[in-house]
């Protein structure tokens, strides 16, 4: 009888081997009965397969970590250099504006008659942007095509919309030939805004002393016609009616346009 039971205790174990072996990570409960019926022996058998797998919380998660805490910090580094270089943009441009005042160019108030016969004076134009040009209507050549310059660079800002509007001014030298009516037939050939400034031979003289600006008659000829040698620049002026910059006859229209984008991107109002 016992010879018999180990017989078929080993039978029973063989063929729970082989389940296991088909049939892996399964737990395996073989019993072997004693002649009667009742259990006596009990085996089980826990097979593995090797290690789970499934999500990886460690290298790769403080990897992770790792490269956000890092772009974290270069956008934060990214950042601060961006404000701290808009404050020294900010800084270097008021001590230019405090420069700008103690230049002795444009710091005075011209008062002048415009080319429909109403006064205007320098504060009229403050919160705009300015392009000035002194010359005369009878000059032969070169104030028109100063003129045609400046018409063209307030043109060319025009088109950008996000920009504000540049007033063009034009300043006679000559006031005994260059009256209100003279400057109003002449600004019409020029940009629509073009405002033409005029006023006695004193007051002339006060608003080009101001600017610099050198202007001298020539002889007559037989017909009583002279030229009027002059300073050969446009002056731009900030809506605070400071003298930012100028430009000669050697600049086009395209470098002045850009130069004055420049200047308008980096003004800070007083």
């Amino acid at each position: 009888m016992l010879g018999s039971f180990i017989r078929g205790a080993g039978a029973t174990v063989r063929s729970c081997s082989l389940r296991a072996a088909l049939h892996p990570c399964q737990a395996l409960r073989s019993t072997a009965r004693l002649p009667g019926g009742s259990p006596h022996v009990t085996q089980r058998f826990f097979l593995s397969t090797g290690p789970k797998t499934g999500p990886q919380t460690g290298p790769r998660l403080q990897l992770r970590t790792r490269v956000a805490v890092t772009l974290a910090l270069g956008a934060g580094l990214v950042i601060a250099w961006r404000w701290v270089s808009w404050e020294k943009q900010q800084i270097l441009q008021k001590q230019r504006v405090e420069q700008l005042k103690e230049v002795a160019v444009g710091q005075g108030n011209f008062s002048l008659t415009d080319h429909t016969g109403r006064r205007r004076t320098k504060r009229d134009f403050l919160g705009q942007w300015v392009l000035l040009y002194f010359g005369f209507t009878h000059c032969p050549d070169i104030c028109p095509e100063e003129l045609d310059k400046l018409s063209a660079t307030v043109a060319l800002l025009d088109r950008d919309a996000a920009l504000p509007p540049v007033q063009p001014l034009f300043v006679t030298v000559d006031p005994a030939r260059d009256d209100v009516a003279a400057l109003g037939r002449y600004v019409k050939d020029f940009h629509p805004r073009m405002v033409g400034l005029t006023g006695s031979e004193e007051e002339v003289k006060t608003a080009g002393r101001d600017y610099r600006v050198y202007a001298s008659a020539g002889p007559k000829d037989e017909d009583g016609d002279y030229i009027v040698d002059h300073t050969i620049l446009i002056y731009l002026l900030n809506p605070d009616g400071l003298f930012l910059d100028y430009y000669n006859r050697m600049k086009s229209e395209e470098q002045i346009a850009d130069s004055i984008r420049k200047h308008m991107k980096a003004h800070v109002q007083l």
